[in-house]
């Protein structure tokens, strides 16, 4: 008898079709983790958003013997150098330059002396939460 070697036309057939399946289930699987993926970075989580922001501004604030040089609706600038912006177009609050909040709808700041003290009231909206308005008092 002859000795049978090699792989045979139905063999390599099973062994294509397998590996057909297998990359076609790895490539459904591959597809769903990305668009979950991207879902999940794209979400805004507000209380995330305000907390970001809340920090920022918070050590800010705390700073001594801390001026503010102009308080508009969208802006305040410090002494120090520092600024803050409501961006509407891009839903963004900066501080300087960088992008600090994001899906904010409304943010204002307004300044103003209560009780013989300094205090800057913003008002703020991020993504479907409900607006807040928060009172920081300079530190003097």
């Amino acid at each position: 008898m002859k000795s049978q070697k090699g792989v045979t036309l139905i063999s390599l057939t099973v062994y294509i079709i397998v590996m057909v399946i297998m990359v076609a289930v790895v490539a459904v699987i591959s597809t769903y983790f990305y668009t979950n993926t991207d879902s999940v970075t794209q979400t805004i989580h507000p209380l995330a958003e305000y907390t970001k922001f809340n920090s920022f501004f918070t050590e800010e604030m705390n700073h001594n013997n801390l001026k503010i040089l102009a308080c508009e609706e969208n802006y305040i600038v410090f002494d120090n150098g520092v600024q803050y912006t409501y961006v509407p177009e891009n839903k963004g609050i900066y501080r300087n330059k960088v992008k600090i909040s994001r899906e904010v709808e409304k943010c204002t700041f307004e300044n103003k002396i209560k009780n013989g003290k300094n205090v800057v009231t913003i008002h703020i909206k991020i993504a479907k939460a409900e607006e807040k308005s928060v009172d920081y008092t300079l530190k003097n």
